[in-house]
């Protein structure tokens, strides 16, 4: 399968998921909606495409969007303000 995403630097995708498991206590809203809507899939079928600062609490988002069901694509709007490791 071709790869259809850019990542600077793949090898920080274990520090990257251990910040979003810490972000992701400090986002009780989306955990919220993630437990009580996960399982229903509300946004089945739903594409979104986003562009905005990629840091970790924006990777919280994209996972819950995911979750939910969307099918998701996202470009980073400011190659200053990417926090690698959330990408």
């Amino acid at each position: 399968m071709a790869q259809d995403y850019i990542v600077k630097d793949i090898a920080l995708a274990g520090y990257g998921r251990k910040e979003l498991d810490i972000a992701e206590t400090e986002m009780p809203g989306l955990m919220a909606l993630r437990a009580d809507y996960g399982e229903d899939k509300p946004l089945k079928g739903a594409r979104i495409a986003g562009s905005l600062h990629m840091t970790i609490q924006t990777a919280v988002l994209i996972e819950t969007l995911v979750e939910l069901g969307a099918s998701v694509r996202w470009a980073s709007c400011n190659i200053f303000s990417t926090q690698d490791h959330a990408a």
